[in-house]
């Protein structure tokens, strides 16, 4: 059996951060602990692209623009969905999630989602870099590690 796997070495890479502004306390937060994340890793900061985007509902559009550039080993979708009393909630989350998901698979390029979808904006800022780490440093690994595998699985 052959196994595949990849490492989280950034060398070479360019990465877009796509980011939702709604909510942008939490994720200004998350934009930070990706964009360390990539640096640390080996990401030069000129080989990152932040590019804003209203809410995360257009996260997917903005995403898929870019990874049609061919520019982008990976993008990284961040933002933040605070559940309320209505069901608004249940379409945004829903759509952006899915939104990146078809990203990924239509493009071919890693497509990570990191949108927050707490239920309270306490939870939100426990995933931006408190309590629960951060989220936002997280879909960088995803990203580096993706990357690293879609080109490892093209040379064979």
């Amino acid at each position: 059996m052959k196994i595949h796997s990849a490492n989280l070495i950034g060398d070479g890479l360019t990465i877009a951060i796509v980011a939702g502004r709604f909510n942008d306390a939490i994720v200004k937060n998350l934009v930070d602990g990706a964009h360390d994340r990539l640096t640390r890793l080996g990401v030069e900061d000129d080989n990152i692209e932040l590019i804003w985007v209203p809410g995360a509902y257009e996260i997917p559009l903005a995403a898929k623009v870019a990874a049609n550039t061919g520019r982008f080993d990976a993008v990284l979708c961040l933002g933040a969905v605070i559940r309320g009393a209505t069901a608004h909630f249940d379409f945004v989350a829903g759509q952006a999630a899915a939104g990146c998901t078809s990203v990924s698979l239509d493009t071919g390029i890693p497509t990570i989602f990191g949108v927050l979808t707490p239920d309270t904006i306490e939870q939100a800022l426990e995933r931006a870099g408190t309590k629960a780490g951060n989220k936002g440093a997280e879909t960088a690994e995803a990203a580096i590690e993706m990357a690293n595998l879609i080109r490892l699985l093209a040379k064979r």
